[in-house]
């Protein structure tokens, strides 16, 4: 399994709680202050106790100074491709580039819920076809040029004028798990974010990233060029519980672990992106980025250093 080489970064998951909407901003202000990469925020806007994404992900940037946000990812069956690719290049500008936009299909288990919201019902292939229509669509009006046309089926401009351009080059990140739109991450996405450990563990997710290697190549691309963004549970314990082989769904155990853990999925399997889950205590915050952050980056610098 190869290591792409990427620069480590560790973030967050924020909860988006309607019912505790205070806490949500102070624990991304908090995550903020201790230095964290990255905050990624679901996109359900179905379920009744979640605030909307991207609301929260433009009060997230205007309420914290560094961290970077994205939708993790943004359910495509729910909104508009222009709108979405409108939003992520205004909060990007707004934020003097801390966006990244995070695509997805939308939740099969959801699938009921969404339609009776208004989603339009989609199979799995029209799915991944409206999700290449849509990073068209983004890459075509983050130009800021005029005429920009996508003639997709779902999901279309027809002489659009682009615009704003983002304060950078915004990262498209897609979560998924089927081989299609595996393929499609290889062919145009920068990223792939890997669904939550319960339903992919590191074994399986490594296996799949091997699919969109191959897709990278075909569409002459270097494989390197895709991070590999990990959502992961856990909890810290005294003693080792589980996380200890690649077929586990959570990591459980102290922070030495924890480090093992992460090393090994960055060295080989090539993951270089942790997403923390679950209970936003000061207490596990600080320890993930303060104790876990460091020692993985010393200890995958080491390995590389070692291998070359």
């Amino acid at each position: 399994m190869p290591d792409y080489g990427h620069d480590l970064q560790f973030g967050y998951f924020l909860n988006p709680d309607a019912r505790d909407p205070k806490g949500a901003l102070d624990t991304a202000r908090f995550v903020d202050e201790l230095g964290y990469d990255l905050i990624g925020i679901q996109d359900h806007p179905y379920v009744e106790t979640h605030l909307d994404a991207y609301s929260l992900l433009a009060m997230v940037l205007a309420v914290t100074e560094r961290v970077r946000v994205f939708p993790d990812v943004t359910n495509m069956q729910m909104r508009d491709a222009a709108l979405v690719a409108k939003a992520a290049a205004s909060m990007d500008v707004l934020s003097n580039g801390r966006f990244e936009l995070g695509l997805g299909a939308g939740a099969t288990f959801y699938h009921d819920r969404a339609v009776a919201m208004g989603a339009i019902p989609m199979s799995p292939g029209d799915s991944v076809d409206g999700l290449e229509e849509t990073i068209a669509i983004c890459r075509a009006l983050w130009t800021g040029e005029p005429d920009a046309r996508v003639n997709g089926v779902f999901h279309q401009v027809a002489g659009a004028h682009g615009g704003p351009v983002p304060a950078h080059d915004i990262q498209i990140w897609v979560g998924a798990s089927g081989p299609r739109m595996l393929r499609l991450i290889g062919q145009a996405a920068d990223g792939w974010v890997i669904p939550l450990m319960q339903y992919v563990p590191p074994r399986q997710a490594a296996e799949k990233s091997l699919i969109i290697d191959e897709s990278a190549r075909n569409n002459g691309r270097d494989p390197a060029d895709i991070r590999r963004i990990y959502n992961c549970v856990g909890q810290f314990t005294d003693d080792v519980q589980s996380g200890g082989r690649d077929e586990d769904t959570e990591i459980k155990g102290p922070v030495s672990h924890w480090v093992d853990v992460l090393t090994h999925q960055a060295v080989d399997f090539g993951f270089s992106t942790f997403l923390l889950i679950g209970p936003p205590s000061p207490e596990r915050l600080r320890t993930f980025i303060n104790e876990v952050a460091p020692q993985v980056k010393e200890r995958v610098n080491v390995k590389r250093q070692d291998r070359t």
